[in-house]
């Protein structure tokens, strides 16, 4: 009898696992939808994509350093939901953010951390990071709901050399 229900636990573990596969699947093309729709709703506006699944567009090329590892970058941003609300910005502080690439201190999601990689101290971009690159399927709190892609622009104010450079 025990044996019995053993296999019927294993098999309804197996059916939750299955039926969860589904529903992540089934976000995730939502997620997939919705980034086409936005970038389709831009006409001649090229973002490149990046094999991450990051897409950037440059607004301004800057003329200084470009940040590698360990190097420390002051920056300000925006970051917004598709429909372009935006939910974060520290643009109106005097102050930028301070992040060390490669590292946690002044940790930023995967995606902001690759963008500042292609960009040059002055410069200014666009990224839109699938959930992938930003807050997954958690999400953030109650701000940004799991599976979400997000708008962030970057203008970095200054790329400081890292330890030994």
């Amino acid at each position: 009898m025990s044996r019995n229900r053993n296999w019927k636990y294993a098999f309804l573990i197996m059916a939750l696992a299955v039926t969860g596969c589904n529903s992540i699947g089934t976000w995730e093309k939502q997620e997939r939808q919705q980034i086409d729709k936005y970038i389709k709703s831009l006409g001649d506006t090229v973002f490149v994509l990046y094999p991450s699944g990051l897409y950037y567009i440059e607004l301004f090329a800057g003329t200084g350093r470009r940040p590698v590892d360990y190097d420390t970058v002051y920056f300000k941003y925006e970051a917004k939901f598709l429909d372009h609300v935006t939910w974060d910005t520290n643009d109106p502080v005097s102050v930028p953010y301070k992040h060390v690439m490669g590292t946690d201190e002044g940790r930023v999601v995967a995606g902001v951390d690759e963008g500042l990689r292609y960009m040059r101290d002055g410069g200014r971009a666009k990224l839109l990071t699938p959930s992938s690159l930003a807050y997954g399927f958690e999400g953030l709190w109650q701000i940004v709901p799991g599976y979400t892609p997000l708008l962030w622009i970057i203008d970095i104010d200054s790329v400081k050399a890292g330890p030994g450079k």
